[in-house]
Protein backbone atom coordinates (compact mmCIF):
# COMPACT_ATOMS: atom_id res chain seq x y z
CA UNK A 1 0.00 0.00 0.00
CA UNK A 2 1.54 3.63 -1.02
CA UNK A 3 1.60 6.73 1.25
CA UNK A 4 -0.83 9.46 -0.64
CA UNK A 5 1.10 12.93 -0.53
CA UNK A 6 -0.74 15.79 -1.86
CA UNK A 7 -2.04 13.06 -4.53
CA UNK A 8 1.01 11.46 -5.72
CA UNK A 9 1.56 7.38 -4.47
CA UNK A 10 4.93 6.92 -2.53
CA UNK A 11 6.23 3.27 -2.01
CA UNK A 12 7.09 2.85 1.86
CA UNK A 13 10.89 1.49 1.17
CA UNK A 14 14.27 2.15 2.71
CA UNK A 15 16.85 2.49 0.08
CA UNK A 16 18.12 -1.54 0.41
CA UNK A 17 14.16 -2.34 0.04
CA UNK A 18 13.93 0.07 -2.85
CA UNK A 19 17.56 -1.43 -4.71
CA UNK A 20 15.94 -5.09 -3.92
CA UNK A 21 12.54 -4.12 -5.89
CA UNK A 22 14.09 -2.39 -8.46
CA UNK A 23 16.67 -5.92 -9.35
CA UNK A 24 13.85 -7.85 -9.18
CA UNK A 25 12.06 -5.69 -11.87
CA UNK A 26 15.10 -5.96 -13.86
CA UNK A 27 14.56 -9.90 -14.03
CA UNK A 28 10.82 -9.62 -14.56
CA UNK A 29 9.25 -10.32 -18.08
CA UNK A 30 8.02 -6.67 -19.50
CA UNK A 31 9.36 -3.72 -18.98
CA UNK A 32 8.36 -1.66 -15.46
CA UNK A 33 9.91 1.91 -14.88
CA UNK A 34 10.88 4.21 -11.51
CA UNK A 35 10.00 7.59 -10.89
CA UNK A 36 11.66 9.49 -7.86
CA UNK A 37 9.85 12.63 -7.57
CA UNK A 38 10.52 15.74 -5.07
CA UNK A 39 8.17 18.31 -3.51
CA UNK A 40 8.79 19.83 -6.87
CA UNK A 41 7.72 17.09 -9.01
CA UNK A 42 4.55 16.63 -6.61
CA UNK A 43 3.47 20.43 -7.41
CA UNK A 44 3.78 19.13 -10.97
CA UNK A 45 1.08 16.72 -10.31
CA UNK A 46 -1.26 18.92 -8.40
CA UNK A 47 -1.56 20.91 -11.56
CA UNK A 48 -1.18 18.19 -14.00
CA UNK A 49 -3.33 14.83 -14.47
CA UNK A 50 -1.49 13.20 -17.08
CA UNK A 51 2.19 13.82 -15.15
CA UNK A 52 0.42 12.35 -11.88
CA UNK A 53 -0.63 9.47 -13.58
CA UNK A 54 2.36 8.53 -15.56
CA UNK A 55 4.04 8.97 -12.03
CA UNK A 56 1.66 6.78 -10.05
CA UNK A 57 1.66 4.40 -12.83
CA UNK A 58 5.32 3.32 -12.32
CA UNK A 59 6.17 0.32 -10.84
CA UNK A 60 8.34 2.16 -7.90
CA UNK A 61 7.38 5.57 -6.66
CA UNK A 62 10.72 6.91 -4.38
CA UNK A 63 10.91 9.64 -2.32
CA UNK A 64 14.18 11.73 -3.71
CA UNK A 65 14.53 14.26 -1.16
CA UNK A 66 14.03 15.16 2.71
CA UNK A 67 10.69 17.44 1.94
CA UNK A 68 8.28 14.66 0.58
CA UNK A 69 9.58 13.00 3.89
CA UNK A 70 8.74 15.57 6.08
CA UNK A 71 5.75 16.34 4.59
CA UNK A 72 4.33 12.49 4.74
CA UNK A 73 5.04 12.76 8.25
CA UNK A 74 3.29 16.23 8.95
CA UNK A 75 0.10 14.23 7.12
CA UNK A 76 0.52 11.28 9.50
CA UNK A 77 1.27 8.77 7.36
CA UNK A 78 5.41 8.50 7.67
CA UNK A 79 7.97 7.21 5.35
CA UNK A 80 10.45 5.30 6.24
CA UNK A 81 13.30 7.23 4.96
CA UNK A 82 14.32 9.64 2.27
CA UNK A 83 15.46 7.50 -1.46
CA UNK A 84 17.48 9.96 -3.42
CA UNK A 85 17.17 8.55 -7.33
CA UNK A 86 20.64 8.86 -7.87
CA UNK A 87 21.46 7.10 -4.59
CA UNK A 88 19.00 3.94 -5.93
CA UNK A 89 20.70 4.57 -9.37
CA UNK A 90 24.40 3.88 -8.13
CA UNK A 91 22.89 0.48 -6.15
CA UNK A 92 21.53 -0.59 -8.90
CA UNK A 93 24.77 -0.06 -11.43
CA UNK A 94 26.66 -1.87 -8.72
CA UNK A 95 23.98 -4.92 -8.99
CA UNK A 96 24.16 -4.67 -12.84
CA UNK A 97 27.94 -4.73 -13.09
CA UNK A 98 27.84 -7.85 -11.21
CA UNK A 99 25.79 -9.47 -13.63
CA UNK A 100 27.11 -7.95 -16.21
CA UNK A 101 23.86 -6.24 -17.40
CA UNK A 102 23.93 -3.38 -19.98
CA UNK A 103 22.53 0.06 -19.86
CA UNK A 104 21.28 2.84 -21.86
CA UNK A 105 21.93 6.67 -20.60
CA UNK A 106 19.46 9.19 -22.49
CA UNK A 107 19.44 12.90 -22.08
CA UNK A 108 21.22 15.84 -20.68
CA UNK A 109 22.99 18.01 -23.03
CA UNK A 110 24.98 16.75 -26.17
CA UNK A 111 28.15 14.95 -25.10
CA UNK A 112 27.26 14.35 -21.19
CA UNK A 113 25.89 11.05 -21.47
CA UNK A 114 29.07 9.68 -23.16
CA UNK A 115 31.04 11.20 -20.54
CA UNK A 116 29.15 9.86 -17.75
CA UNK A 117 29.22 6.05 -20.19
CA UNK A 118 32.80 6.56 -20.06
CA UNK A 119 33.44 7.13 -16.10
CA UNK A 120 30.29 4.74 -15.26
CA UNK A 121 32.41 2.23 -17.20
CA UNK A 122 35.29 2.56 -14.97
CA UNK A 123 33.46 2.76 -11.75
CA UNK A 124 31.76 -0.37 -11.96
CA UNK A 125 33.61 -2.78 -13.85
CA UNK A 126 30.96 -5.46 -15.51
CA UNK A 127 28.49 -2.84 -16.50
CA UNK A 128 28.16 -2.36 -19.81
CA UNK A 129 27.00 0.40 -21.69
CA UNK A 130 24.86 -0.34 -24.36
CA UNK A 131 24.17 3.16 -25.56
CA UNK A 132 24.21 6.70 -24.92
CA UNK A 133 22.31 9.49 -26.39
CA UNK A 134 21.62 13.36 -25.21
CA UNK A 135 17.84 14.81 -24.76
CA UNK A 136 17.76 16.99 -27.76
CA UNK A 137 15.63 15.05 -30.05
CA UNK A 138 12.24 15.93 -31.20
CA UNK A 139 10.87 12.71 -32.32
CA UNK A 140 10.83 9.69 -30.12
CA UNK A 141 10.24 6.95 -32.72
CA UNK A 142 14.00 6.94 -33.81
CA UNK A 143 15.34 6.92 -29.87
CA UNK A 144 13.23 4.04 -28.83
CA UNK A 145 14.20 2.07 -31.66
CA UNK A 146 17.76 2.76 -30.68
CA UNK A 147 17.04 1.52 -27.23
CA UNK A 148 15.82 -1.55 -28.91
CA UNK A 149 18.36 -2.78 -31.12
CA UNK A 150 20.88 -1.88 -28.03
CA UNK A 151 19.22 -4.37 -26.50
CA UNK A 152 19.67 -2.68 -22.87
CA UNK A 153 18.23 -4.20 -19.94
CA UNK A 154 17.82 -0.65 -18.27
CA UNK A 155 17.33 2.87 -19.18
CA UNK A 156 18.16 5.86 -16.88
CA UNK A 157 15.74 8.30 -18.55
CA UNK A 158 16.86 12.26 -17.64
CA UNK A 159 14.68 14.49 -19.43
CA UNK A 160 13.35 16.56 -16.36
CA UNK A 161 10.15 16.42 -14.93
CA UNK A 162 7.37 15.64 -16.15
CA UNK A 163 8.91 14.93 -19.71
CA UNK A 164 11.12 11.96 -18.60
CA UNK A 165 8.06 9.85 -16.38
CA UNK A 166 5.79 11.24 -19.42
CA UNK A 167 8.20 9.41 -21.77
CA UNK A 168 8.44 6.10 -19.90
CA UNK A 169 4.95 5.84 -19.68
CA UNK A 170 4.38 6.18 -23.27
CA UNK A 171 7.52 4.56 -24.62
CA UNK A 172 8.41 2.07 -21.96
CA UNK A 173 7.67 -1.40 -23.78
CA UNK A 174 8.67 -0.22 -27.19
CA UNK A 175 12.39 -0.08 -25.76
CA UNK A 176 12.64 -3.75 -25.02
CA UNK A 177 13.95 -2.59 -21.32
CA UNK A 178 13.06 -4.58 -18.10
CA UNK A 179 13.37 -1.75 -16.54
CA UNK A 180 13.66 2.14 -17.21
CA UNK A 181 14.23 4.92 -14.37
CA UNK A 182 13.75 8.69 -14.14
CA UNK A 183 16.48 10.51 -13.01
CA UNK A 184 16.47 13.80 -13.56
CA UNK A 185 19.98 15.55 -13.53
CA UNK A 186 21.61 12.61 -12.64
CA UNK A 187 23.82 12.02 -15.97
CA UNK A 188 25.29 15.60 -14.83
CA UNK A 189 26.41 14.34 -12.13
CA UNK A 190 27.65 10.97 -13.37
CA UNK A 191 29.71 13.00 -16.30
CA UNK A 192 31.40 15.15 -13.43
CA UNK A 193 29.69 18.74 -15.19
CA UNK A 194 27.79 19.03 -12.05
CA UNK A 195 28.69 18.57 -8.65
CA UNK A 196 26.44 17.01 -5.77
CA UNK A 197 26.38 18.41 -2.67
CA UNK A 198 28.83 17.06 0.05
CA UNK A 199 27.88 14.44 2.52
CA UNK A 200 27.14 16.78 5.01
CA UNK A 201 24.58 18.50 3.26
CA UNK A 202 22.76 15.43 1.99
CA UNK A 203 22.75 14.04 5.56
CA UNK A 204 21.11 16.90 6.97
CA UNK A 205 18.51 17.09 4.43
CA UNK A 206 19.98 20.31 2.93
CA UNK A 207 20.70 19.60 -0.50
CA UNK A 208 18.70 21.76 -1.90
CA UNK A 209 19.94 24.80 -0.09
CA UNK A 210 23.45 23.91 -1.32
CA UNK A 211 22.33 23.73 -4.90
CA UNK A 212 20.45 26.87 -4.61
CA UNK A 213 23.77 28.60 -3.07
CA UNK A 214 25.61 27.11 -5.96
CA UNK A 215 22.84 27.88 -8.29
CA UNK A 216 20.91 30.87 -7.61
CA UNK A 217 19.22 30.81 -10.45
CA UNK A 218 17.10 27.66 -9.25
CA UNK A 219 15.34 29.96 -6.72
CA UNK A 220 12.23 30.25 -8.93
CA UNK A 221 12.27 26.29 -8.95
CA UNK A 222 13.49 26.15 -5.41
CA UNK A 223 9.95 28.19 -4.25
CA UNK A 224 7.99 24.82 -5.07
CA UNK A 225 9.34 23.79 -1.15
CA UNK A 226 7.38 26.31 0.79
CA UNK A 227 4.76 26.15 -1.58
CA UNK A 228 4.60 22.64 -1.61
CA UNK A 229 4.37 22.68 2.81
CA UNK A 230 1.67 25.14 2.57
CA UNK A 231 -0.51 22.54 0.69
CA UNK A 232 0.36 19.85 3.24
CA UNK A 233 -0.57 22.07 5.99
CA UNK A 234 -4.04 22.66 4.22
CA UNK A 235 -4.61 18.91 3.99
CA UNK A 236 -3.28 18.48 7.08
CA UNK A 237 -6.08 20.90 8.36
CA UNK A 238 -8.47 18.86 5.97
CA UNK A 239 -8.18 15.75 7.62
Amino acid sequence: MRIDVLGVGFDNVTMAEAVERGTALLHTEGTHYVVTPNPEIVEVCRENPEARRAVNGADLVLPDGIGVVKGAAMLGTPLKEKTPGIEFAAHLMERMAGEGLSLYLLGAKPGVAEQAAENLTRQYPGLVIAGARDGYFKEDGPVVEAIRQSGADAVFVCLGAPKQELWMAKNGPATGAHLLCGLGGSLDVFAGTVERAPKFWCDHGLEWFYRLCREPRRIGRMMKLPLFLVHVKREKRKK
